[in-house]
């Protein structure tokens, strides 16, 4: 077994306690930065041990609900620090999260296992029943905030707000029962595919409650670090005029750049159904999960909280899932679908830097 996932977290909680005890000066700040994206990567880590012990379809929730628990903590952490500046990074985050999954993730995976391997095939039953609730927590959180009038546009009042949490839980809660409980099968890859995952051996019992013990450290040193680290990336970004969405992208690619290679190597070990459930399932966690955790802060501490998109983000937003729903539609990916996923994720990026 590899030494760096039980020294990381241990280096993580050490650096922590030294930026506590001494403050964040500019080495404390690099030590910080490296501390957290290795602290990131090794609770992913654990969560793989975790999840292959679980098995499929479980495996793939395990990984989701750590990645949500970190984004929710970062987004929490900057929050916290000021109030008025981070009254829209849940927004940017949730929006870049989205984005990031259903174009640049699926869109590589797509492409990198179209290349490798032609075509490949999943479950259109479990991705279309994901689509549709990524499609209705997307509306109901990132875009119906606009049309609402008994607040100014782009926030829900208490009680909106508090339907919008109930409402995102509870979609998340039965999209996990289904793909858990009542129709499994329909996020297990079909017979006869390739699934070499099958075959390799499960960790241990032991190895895996190490794993889970080792990703609740990481998990903490995670939000501590985040903590630390939020007000130099705050004056970061303000010294170099980056637009403050950026900061969203910057904490949703932080948190998913594990995933998406965990994703990639399944689609180019011709393990697409694989990739699906990380990535949809993950789109759906942030979302479902993010927002009551974002909500409960928001109404618990008074913050301001603004969910509503932009019309151009509405709109990238619109194009995103409409052409989700034509690639996940089939059940079977070629070269083009993976390509015109990437560039609309292209396309975000361009427009997020030059608005």
């Amino acid at each position: 077994m590899a030494r760096w996932p039980l020294i990381v977290p241990l280096f993580a909680v050490a650096v922590l306690a030294g930026a506590i005890a001494m403050g964040v000066g500019p080495i404390g700040v690099a030590l910080c930065a490296i501390a957290l994206t290795g602290t990131v990567f090794a609770a992913v880590h654990h969560a793989e041990v975790v999840a292959h012990r679980v098995g499929e379809p479980l495996g793939t929730l395990v990984l989701a609900v750590a990645v949500t628990v970190i984004e929710a903590s970062l987004i929490l952490a900057l929050m916290l620090a000021d109030a008025a500046k981070g009254s829209a990074i849940a927004r940017d985050t949730i929006y870049a999260a989205v984005m990031i999954i259903c174009n640049g993730v699926v869109g590589l995976c797509v492409l990198v296992g179209s290349l490798s391997h032609r075509e490949q095939a999943f479950r259109v039953e479990g991705a279309g029943a994901a689509l549709s609730a990524l499609i209705a927590l997307s509306v109901l959180s990132l875009v119906l905030p606009d049309f609402t009038t008994t607040t100014s546009v782009g926030t829900y009042s208490g009680a909106q707000l508090a339907f919008a949490a109930v409402a995102s839980f509870l979609l998340w809660a039965v999209f996990v029962f289904i793909q858990t409980v009542r129709h499994r099968d329909y996020f297990l890859p079909e017979q006869g595919a390739a699934d070499d995952s099958v075959h390799a051996e499960p960790p241990s019992t032991r190895a895996a409650l190490a794993s889970f013990g080792l990703l609740l450290v990481s998990l903490v040193a995670v939000v501590g670090l985040a903590k630390m680290l939020s007000a130099p990336i705050e004056r970061g970004l303000a010294a170099v005029g980056a637009p403050q969405a950026v900061i969203g992208i910057v904490i949703a690619m932080l948190v998913l750049l594990p995933e998406t290679w965990a994703a990639l190597r399944a689609a180019r070990a011709n393990r697409l159904q694989t990739s699906m459930n990380l990535a949809l399932g993950s789109a759906l966690a942030s979302i479902g999960l993010t927002i009551p955790v974002v909500a409960i802060a928001a109404l618990a501490f008074d913050l301001p909280l603004i969910l509503g998109l932009a019309p151009k983000d509405v709109v990238m937003l619109a194009l995103t899932l409409v052409v989700s729903a034509v690639t996940l539609g089939t059940g079977r990916t070629h070269v083009m679908q993976g390509a015109v996923h990437l560039v609309i994720f292209a396309a975000y990026l361009f427009l997020a830097l030059v608005p």
